[in-house]
């Protein structure tokens, strides 16, 4: 994820987040966003005890990027 993001704006970063969420739900990708090698890793929807695992990360760094634009 963090070679993924690596000079992306923020709000990139985010939409990448949640197109590899939906990816990982099964959901479809939308065309105009490339993953990249990050692609590769759509196979783990087949594994559903093995999704939380490939979005800890990405939801951590949205969670991140959340709190620092609503400082409370």
């Amino acid at each position: 994820m963090t070679q993924a993001i690596k000079g992306k704006s923020v709000e990139d970063a985010v939409r990448m987040s949640k197109a590899f969420s939906d990816m990982m739900l099964g959901k479809d990708l939308d065309e105009d966003l490339d993953l990249g090698d990050i692609e590769a890793l759509s196979g783990v929807s087949q594994f559903p005890a093995r999704i939380k695992c490939a979005t800890l990360a990405w939801k951590a760094m949205e969670k991140g990027v959340d709190s620092d634009a609503n400082p409370n």
